[in-house]
This record gives structure tokens, C-alpha cells and sequence, in this order.
């Protein structure tokens, strides 16, 4: 399988993202566009592409924002889709519709030789938080935006904010030891919760006129799906899944208990909801 070559301290993310873990994003891409298209919705209307301009989508996944970018700059602009997981551009390029400008490419934003000053925006739903060094990453991704370029991304706001992540995860503790606490400034789902590192990151890297908007969802955990599903989802990816790796068979049976514990007084009709909760953060290129 291909991997991209990338900046030495990206290594563990990239192996991470084009090794069993990415798989298992890739197969559950539909489950997981059904989930976080809400989300996707809010970026877009927030970007703003307007029809003509060049989008660049960081850390695209499976594609689904990024053919979403190519219909709004359809018929003359153009989206490019960046992501490291070889697993999910497979998708990408074939589940594309056909017609739309657009392209992508298996690269390490941090790294990758942009066109300068090539894009009118740059976006990205929850493909940004995991850059070992975030200030030399959106350096780089600044300067190939034009000098009227803007940036518009969605990453995820303190743990605590995310029930929908966290409570199947403190199910699972219940049975096994915790994983090692992720530093604030490590790479991971939350590296940019905290309103001030993000603020001092953008800021480094030479974008202005930074703003942080607060949005709050309800996530169906079960995606329409019901209580078994709810409980399957949560111990395939995310968290709880990451927390029981390498664990014995009667491990796993006892958390997939607790977690469907926890989760069956949530449950209404077919959906599992708990709150999440995200910044849209927008900024202007200089």
C-alpha cells in the first residue's frame, strides 16, 4: 500500500491512518458520513465557496466534503482533496461523482509542495489536529492560499463537551486501565479544543482576523440504526475501540455490556442521541 512521504515527526500518524485503524474508517465511511454530514453542512455554509474559486480540502477522507466544495465552485473552479490515508482516497477516487472539478492527492499537508498562492480557501472537517507541528503545517498550507485567501475548518471542542466520544469510552474503563492522557499539545481529536492554542497557532502561522464560533449537536450515535447499532459504531472506532485493543475476548463481552448499558435509556425510537460539540474556526490569509 502506498504512503505518502511526510514530515518525520507525522510518521506515527501516517502509519496509523494507512494501517488497520484507517481500514476500519474507510469500511464505516458511509456510517461515519451519516453521522458527521451535519457537520459538514455547517463548514460549507460557513466557507462560503462560491462558484469559479480553488478549494483545498485537508485531511478529505473518504471525499465527502470534498465533492461537496466541487459542486459549490462547480463548473470553473476547482476542490483537491489532501489526506494521508491511502484506505480512504481509494474511496474517495471511486465513490466521486462524475463531471466535478476536482482531485486527490495522498500527501502530508505539512510537507507537500503547493502551487503559492494557489487557492481562494482552505477547509477541512476535523483534518487538522493532528499535525506534529501545527505552526509549520498551516505555514506551509498559508502560503498556498492567494493573498485573498481564507480558511474555514471544523475541529472538536473539550472532551468533556463530547458525550458522544467520551461516555461509551468511560463505559469501557470500567473493565480496562486507562489509556495515557494525550498532552494538550499532542496530536489527537482534541488537540485543538483550547480556543488560546488555536489562536496562537493560526496566529504563528500568519493568518488574521481569526474567529472561533461555538456550534453544539445532537449526534446519533446508532445513526438511525437502533440500540445494536449504537453499541457496534462505538466499539469499532473512536475511543472505546482504541481503549480495548489487545484485550481478551471476555473483556470485550463485558465492556460491549456496559456500553450498551449506558446507552439503552438514551435510546428513542432508532436513534442513540448524545450532545457533541465543535468550533468553526475562520481566517483571513495575509
Amino acid at each position: 500500500m502506498d504512503q505518502p512521504s511526510g514530515h518525520e515527526q507525522n510518521a506515527d500518524q501516517i502509519a496509523y491512518w494507512n494501517g488497520p485503524s484507517g481500514q476500519r474508517w474507510a469500511d464505516r465511511h458511509a456510517a461515519q458520513e451519516s453521522l458527521l454530514g451535519p457537520i459538514a453542512d455547517v463548514l460549507i455554509d460557513r466557507a462560503r465557496p462560491k462558484p469559479g474559486e480553488r478549494v483545498l480540502d485537508v485531511g478529505c477522507g473518504s471525499g465527502a466534503t470534498t465533492f461537496a466544495f466541487a459542486q459549490g465552485v462547480a463548473p470553473d473552479g476547482f476542490a483537491l482533496g489532501l489526506d494521508v490515508s491511502e484506505p480512504m482516497l481509494s474511496q474517495a477516487r471511486a465513490f466521486a461523482p462524475k463531471g466535478l472539478p476536482l482531485d486527490f492527492v495522498l500527501a502530508d499537508a505539512t510537507v507537500h509542495p503547493f502551487e503559492p498562492a494557489s487557492f481562494d480557501l482552505l477547509a477541512s472537517r476535523f483534518g487538522v489536529m493532528f499535525f506534529a507541528d501545527p505552526i509549520a503545517s498551516f505555514t506551509n498550507l498559508r502560503r498556498a492560499l492567494k493573498p485573498s485567501g481564507r480558511l474555514a475548518f471544523a475541529c472538536w471542542r473539550e472532551p468533556k463537551e463530547n458525550p458522544w466520544m467520551m461516555a461509551p469510552l468511560m463505559a469501557v474503563y470500567k473493565h480496562v486501565p486507562k489509556m495515557p492522557p494525550v498532552g494538550p499539545e499532542e496530536p489527537g481529536p482534541f488537540a485543538f479544543a483550547s480556543e488560546e492554542r488555536v489562536m496562537r497557532i493560526l496566529k504563528g502561522a500568519g493568518f488574521a482576523d481569526v474567529a472561533m464560533e461555538p456550534h453544539n449537536l445532537a449526534m446519533d450515535v446508532a445513526i438511525g440504526g437502533g440500540l445494536d447499532a449504537a453499541v457496534e459504531g462505538s466499539l469499532q472506532i473512536g475511543p472505546a475501540s482504541r481503549a480495548l485493543q489487545g484485550h481478551p475476548p471476555e473483556t470485550y463481552a463485558a465492556a460491549k455490556a456496559s456500553i450498551r448499558e449506558m446507552f439503552a435509556p438514551l435510546l428513542k425510537g432508532q436513534s442513540v442521541a448524545l450532545e457533541g460539540a465543535i468550533w468553526i474556526v475562520t481566517a483571513k490569509a495575509t
